[in-house]
């Protein structure tokens, strides 16, 4: 089970963020996410690289920018978008990168190995 999210992340302390880096850079992220994460969960997706061409596409179609979705499972990596999520929006299941995707609370003790994750994945 996760720890809580620590708001002292949000302030900018760059010794931490270097030590964090350091730290996750050594980290099998697969096997550490499974073991901090409890699933089901929501998140909200924040990227998707086609939706900067086709945003009509995106209000209609599940699973794109600015949707709501549960996150079901890990299901693996991709050498380009790292860790592939399933998620369920709605009556649809379909496959995200994790790297896409916040957790929508920050009570929520997924939130903070979520946004771990995406911040090194941006910075690698």
């Amino acid at each position: 089970m996760s720890k809580p999210y620590d708001s002292s992340w949000d302030e900018g302390n760059e010794n931490l963020w270097d030590q964090m880096y350091r730290e996750s850079e050594r980290r099998d992220w697969q096997r550490w996410l499974n073991e901090h994460l409890c699933f089901p969960f929501e998140v909200r997706r924040e990227e998707d690289d086609d939706d900067a061409y086709f945003t009509d596409v995106a209000e209609r179609e599940p699973f794109r920018l600015g949707h709501l979705m549960t996150v079901l499972a890990i299901e693996g990596g991709d050498p380009v978008y790292g860790i592939i999520i399933r998620v369920r929006e709605g009556k649809k299941t379909g496959y995200v990168p994790l790297c896409d995707v916040e957790v929508t609370s920050k009570a929520d003790l997924n939130f903070w190995p979520v946004r771990e994750y995406v911040v090194w994945f941006a910075n690698r």
